[in-house]
């Protein structure tokens, strides 16, 4: 089951930017598209690097060390057909203007 946790307002977000946020001890990614939010482990499953410190090519997180990439909408790798390699991605909501995310318990 899944419980939503406020995490921040969406005008809080940069367009199409990476930002990190800390969701019970969980690093997260939050990328913003218009009115969409998409949460990504913020740690890459390659090398652990920071996702949110990458860069974007369309809807592709890039990681900032060795440039693989992740789509936003489900993780997938899209560099290397592994899914061991996928990053994890968080179901989001905007209520009221507030971005929430779904933690599994």
């Amino acid at each position: 089951m899944s419980d939503y946790r406020v995490v921040c307002r969406l005008e809080e977000l940069c367009e199409r930017k990476g930002q990190r946020f800390l969701v019970d001890d969980q690093p997260i990614c939050l990328i913003r598209f218009g009115d969409s939010v998409f949460a990504v482990d913020d740690r890459c499953p390659h090398a652990g690097a920071s996702l949110s410190r990458g860069y974007l090519e369309g809807d592709v997180l890039r990681c900032r060390i060795h440039h693989w990439g992740f789509r936003v909408r489900d993780g997938v790798c899209v560099d290397h057909n592994q899914p061991a390699f996928d990053a994890r991605c968080f179901a989001t909501r905007v209520v009221d203007g507030n971005v929430e995310i779904a933690i599994d318990d």
